[in-house]
């Protein structure tokens, strides 16, 4: 019985409307999952969140459509290929989702719709695991933003480098603004402290080179959700 629930839908060249449906149905569900599964604990936009549950079923559509013609198979990777290219450019964790989403409605426009639900629950299960462990990610009680004013003769590029290598394990510059008729230089970092670390004695050894500027320092700020 096993064997049967794995075998796909598509032994004969003939597509009937009853396969096309559940195909089509199949993939709207895997979608909803996916898009649910991206949603766990982080932020998203609707339209993002819509994408995602849709996609499925597109690819699934085109999927039964090209029906093993390699001629049209070409033609629908460069179609989708000038899609990606005019999208707006997201994270690697959108980018990720996006392509589950894609694999899941080509398992299932193939046919295979048990296997396009094992595969959609076990790279959920994943995703939502690594999302509720935070993988990769740096501890949240040590990540701060950082913003250093600075006056324009003084050279930001390495004048605050001892300073970062004694009070933090991670330093990222995101940006340099001026201000002030271009007299000030305004530097937002992103930083981890390290553990056990005074932040006024930080912030005090900051002052010392910056000309007692302006300093401010902040919890880890999240970025906006993109919208594709």
């Amino acid at each position: 019985m096993l064997n049967d629930i794995f075998q796909g839908l598509f032994e004969s060249s003939t597509l009937s409307t009853a396969d096309f449906l559940v195909c089509i149905f199949a993939a709207l569900a895997l979608g909803l999952l996916i898009a649910l599964a991206y949603r766990f604990r982080s932020e998203s936009t609707p339209s993002f969140m819509m994408t995602l549950a849709i996609l499925p079923a597109l690819v699934t559509v085109v999927i039964m459509m090209v029906n093993g013609n390699i001629g049209a198979g070409v033609a629908v990777a460069g179609a989708f290929s000038l899609i990606r290219f005019r999208s707006a450019p997201g994270s690697a964790r959108e980018i990720a989702a996006i392509f589950l989403a894609m694999g899941t409605g080509l398992i299932t426009g193939m046919g295979y719709i048990a296997y396009a639900a094992l595969f959609a629950i076990i790279m959920c299960a994943a995703l939502m695991i690594y999302t509720a462990t935070g993988f990769g990610s740096p501890s949240a009680d040590n990540k701060r933003v950082l913003r250093i004013t600075i006056p324009e003769d003084l050279d930001y590029a390495g004048v605050f480098d001892k300073t970062f290598d004694d009070y933090t394990s991670r330093r990222d510059l995101v940006s340099v603004k001026t201000s002030n008729m271009g007299s000030l230089f305004k530097l937002r970092y992103d930083i981890e402290l390290r553990d056990g670390v005074s932040e006024k004695d930080f912030i005090d050894q900051l002052r010392t080179r910056n000309g007692n500027l302006e300093i401010s320092m902040s919890m880890g700020e999240k970025e906006a959700p993109s919208e594709l």
